[in-house]
């Protein structure tokens, strides 16, 4: 784990009209308001995961989540598969709420409760976690941080093997669209192109989470869920010892009250040295975090770069074909001009042959050698003019003779 970790948040609807009629809307679309209650409020299934590595299904409603992990509704509101929200990672008093890719899960202190689903990754983390808590006994890293690593190795992975495949689909694609130009493969990059921009959207948005909880040291100290517990467990025992305990300790402190005040002076030094180390602890304590969210921000960025490498290959793909399109059209007009050229001199040699088609007299029709002579003529002329316009294009550099 080190090793990896090293390099590696309604308008109100008008109503219709059959609602005030005495029909609910939902019946008016066929299910019942029970079925809306259940939507919304109903229990679904988690999968419960504690700090031993044990885990347990359990059924929960929206209101017992929030009580448990004191998480308002719209929190919650990002863990819905309704909902079509981007990655989030959400820093709570008493939770973590994480919603990268298909992981959706709640990080608390003790435990871990991950919305049950078949899906292949789920049950990958699920595993995982498990696996690493009963081992892993040596890491000193938090709980909640072992299960945010975990989420966060996952997310990675899933999106670099998308990026991947998708990668390998487009260049082979590519490759045979540069030597055959067809509509079906345009089709088919239209449609990879299309994939390309979403994938590009989520892993933006995972670096962008990512990015804002570096910048944001009040977050990332609002992640130490084992540590706020346990000052409050400490805080919480101090505030309830016996009356006898603070009697005994009274008493003591008025006999040493002189000895006090002889060392006032000494006491201060050791206070302040004392709140000196625990101000650099917590900022090792955050630096530490910066360190695993930063590492992952490497990876995410990397498969960002390798997205955009991807687009710009894909633009300048299209950028060659556009300029083939461009050379196969300009040889098109330059075989239209030749063309054009040949058959007005085709038209003027048929114009002079229908000349002696004509049903008149004249002296020089009497003789047919003059009719060759004409039709030779004629040839000679179109032949010469069609040679003399193609010295003229090649030497206006009109065409590529």
């Amino acid at each position: 784990m080190d090793s990896f970790r090293r390099p590696s948040r309604y308008r109100d609807l008008s109503k219709p009209a059959s609602f005030h009629s005495g029909l609910s809307y939902a019946q008016c679309h066929g299910f019942a308001a029970s079925s809306v209650k259940k939507r919304g409020q109903g229990s679904r299934s988690w999968m419960q995961i504690d700090r031993d590595g044990n885990s347990q299904v359990v059924v929960l409603d929206k209101a017992t989540i929030m009580r448990r992990c004191s998480l308002p509704s719209r929190d919650l509101r990002i863990l819905d598969p309704l909902f079509d929200c981007h990655s989030t990672v959400l820093s709570r008093e008493k939770a973590i709420v994480i919603n990268l890719e298909q992981i959706r899960c709640i990080i608390m202190a003790d435990e871990v409760i991950l919305m049950n689903s078949v899906d292949s990754y789920v049950l990958q983390y699920a595993s995982e976690l498990c696996l690493r808590l009963k081992k892993d006994h040596t890491d000193d890293l938090p709980f909640e941080f072992k299960a945010l690593e975990l989420a966060l190795e996952i997310a990675c992975a899933l999106l670099d093997g998308q990026v991947n495949e998708l990668e390998i689909e487009i260049y082979s694609l590519l490759e045979e669209l540069t030597s055959s130009i067809s509509t079906s493969k345009l089709d088919h990059v239209r449609r990879l192109k299309s994939r390309l921009l979403d994938l590009t959207h989520r892993v933006q948005k995972v670096r962008d989470e990512l990015e804002n909880l570096m910048d944001d040291d009040g977050d990332m100290a609002e992640m130490y869920l084992s540590e706020k517990k346990s000052r409050a467990e400490e805080s919480a025992i101090a505030d309830h010892r016996p009356n006898g305990v603070i009697s005994e300790l009274d008493f003591g402190a008025s006999k040493t009250a002189l000895v006090s005040h002889l060392s006032s002076s000494s006491r201060l030094a050791q206070l302040e040295k004392a709140s000196s180390l625990k101000s650099s602890s917590s900022v090792i304590h955050i630096e530490e975090l910066e360190m695993l969210l930063e590492a992952y921000f490497v990876v995410v960025d990397n498969t960002l770069s390798n997205l955009l490498s991807l687009k710009e290959y894909i633009d300048d793909t299209e950028d060659f074909i556009n300029i083939k399109l461009d050379n196969v059209q300009n040889q098109l007009i330059q075989f239209g001009l030749l063309l054009s050229g040949a058959t007005f001199l085709v038209t003027a040699f048929a114009a002079v042959t229908a000349v002696f088609g004509t049903n008149f007299a004249d002296p020089v029709f009497d003789l047919p050698s003059n009719f060759d002579s004409a039709l030779i003529s004629t040839g000679f002329c179109c032949g010469s003019i069609y040679l003399f316009f193609l010295l003229y294009v090649k030497h206006r550099k009109l065409l590529d003779l």
